[in-house]
């Protein structure tokens, strides 16, 4: 699905929904709104006007929307007329890219932000206004806007499941729709190797075989070419890519296609591990992630660190190892694993590279202006702390209520739970840091971010399914204005039609027997 599609399907269908609205019907919730008088015309005599050429991008998307939708070839101006959209670039109080002015009149549209991003957040914000409209003559809004979290993620795991690039791009528009802006990309793991790499070619054609249901599976990656394609999609949505490069721990399937550098497993997880004892391990995961830094402008890579005791039993009979252990007085393997990570994460310092990780990592020490903590243990509240300790910005993406593979109503039977609980809606929704995160702590908490692990995500149905409607009380939740539950299920309303026009296979909350749970 393409951006303009889902735009364009917006004005058709939700305006059929549309009830009395004491918000504006955007998902988001904008941080102040006022609905004023009147109502602004939109036909052919309307022009876009920009103030500086930075805005073009912009301006050619909102353009091209505009006539996708409504069939107005409207024309781009550097002078305002009668009845204009405007963009304009000014000065705005704080840091915050993203942050943007609607000010809506019969006369005209003014959109003002310091930045494209602000811009392009304004724009999704009036494209929803517009849609909301049973015609052209859209009702008019005074909006002041801006996120309170600049991390406001989504994670797809493509290890287990590979879904491939209409599938990422399509929910690349959904996250540019909700005003999401990073895109967690899990390449590698162990059913599969999901990325290719010039200098190791097996890592794709070997390590890429198999899946989650299928270990036979014919090999599925993604080649640098559609990586820079997917990486150049999402920036066109202000959506930066992260990759994750998972170690020293889910590293099979890159240990089928290059044996040579594995540190074994366990009887449970066999060939589970790099082989810290081997130097050419070392510069062999260097290499690749040289590649991978080429691809991704990011300036950050995300390298797992999570889960290493599940499979790192061998290391205890590798003599490498007990070598190393010896050399640097190592005096046991999570010392081991923490010697590790510090010299992957010195690879990446040395590529202007921040080192992402999961909370297990918040054990070792790292600088904490280049180091990225994503809290996922939601049981463990302690490895939060423990990072926010040692000053590590963080991310929180809990199992409970970010992890998108658990159920999220009490009739599903496919999916996570744990110990009974699930992730429904509600909880989606009202998650707010305050609970886990006290007093000056909150300013290092960067945001929030969803994870859809894939060992039950096998087909597209179940992937739209377990993705939406959670993604917009995500949405909600990481842009600020989740306090009235009520009112967000009320707009939420006018995204069901647009979801069954455009088929997706989602979990409907207004109607569960609507849809019912597929699959795997």
């Amino acid at each position: 699905m393409k951006i303009n599609v889902l735009f364009l399907l917006l004005f058709s269908l939700a305006a059929q929904s549309l009830r009395a609205q004491a918000t504006p019907p955007i998902i988001p919730l904008p941080g102040s709104y006022q609905e004023v008088t009147g109502s602004f015309l939109l036909d052919s005599k309307t022009t876009v006007y920009i103030n500086d050429p930075s805005f073009s991008d912009e301006a050619l998307f909102l353009q091209k929307i505009l006539f996708d939708m409504k069939r107005l070839p409207l024309s781009i101006q550097s002078q305002p007329g009668s009845r204009s959209i405007s963009l304009l670039k000014e000065n705005r109080a704080g840091n915050n890219k993203e942050g943007y002015s609607l000010k809506m009149s019969p006369k005209g549209v003014t959109l003002s932000a310091g930045d494209k991003e602000g811009i392009f957040r304004g724009i999704t914000s009036l494209l929803h206004l517009i849609s909301a409209s049973e015609d052209n003559s859209i009702s008019c809004w005074n909006i002041e806007d801006a996120p309170r979290y600049e991390w406001r993620g989504f994670m797809l795991d493509e290890s287990r499941h590979f879904f491939g690039k209409e599938k990422v791009k399509q929910l690349l528009d959904w996250m540019a729709f909700y005003k999401l802006n990073r895109f967690h990309w899990h390449l590698t793991d162990d059913p599969g190797w999901r990325i290719e790499i010039k200098k190791y070619p097996l890592l794709g054609y070997i390590g890429g075989i198999g899946n989650h249901s299928d270990s036979d599976a014919a090999p599925q990656f993604y080649t640098q070419e559609e990586i820079r394609e997917i990486v150049q999609y999402a920036a066109e949505r202000k959506i930066v890519v992260i990759s994750e490069i998972d170690m020293p721990g889910h590293a099979r399937a890159a240990n089928r296609a290059y044996p040579q550098f594995s540190g074994g497993g366990s009887e449970r997880y066999p060939e589970f591990t790099f082989d810290p004892g081997n130097e050419g391990t070392y510069q062999y995961l260097t290499d690749i992630l040289k590649e991978v830094n080429v691809l991704f402008p990011s300036e950050m890579i995300h390298l797992g660190g999570d889960e290493v005791h599940f499979g790192n039993e061998a290391w205890n009979h590798n003599e490498g190892i007990k070598t190393l252990m010896a050399k640097h007085n190592l005096k046991d393997l999570p010392q081991v694993e923490k010697y590790f990570m510090v010299r992957m994460a010195d690879s990446l310092f040395a590529m202007n590279n921040k080192i992402l990780a999961w909370d297990e990592m918040a054990d070792i020490s790292l600088p904490s202006e280049k180091t990225l903590i994503f809290w996922w243990r939601h049981d463990q509240p302690a490895q939060l702390e423990k990072a926010l300790e040692k000053d590590y910005k963080v991310v929180l993406c809990p199992r409970i209520p970010y992890y998108f593979d658990f159920v999220q109503d009490s009739t599903h039977a496919v999916g996570r739970r744990w110990s009974g609980d699930f992730a429904d809606l509600k909880k989606a929704y009202s998650f707010t840091p305050e609970k886990w995160v006290k007093g000056s702590r909150l300013e290092q908490v960067v945001g929030m971010q969803a994870n859809l692990w894939t060992e039950v995500i096998a087909t597209p149905a179940r992937f739209e399914f377990m993705t939406f409607p959670r993604i917009t009380a995500l949405s909600e939740a990481a842009w600020g204005q989740n306090n009235d539950y009520d009112d967000y299920l009320e707009r939420l309303k006018l995204q069901i039609p647009l979801y069954e026009k455009e088929d997706l296979y989602f979990f409907n909350p207004f109607n569960v027997s609507q849809t019912p749970e597929p699959k795997r």
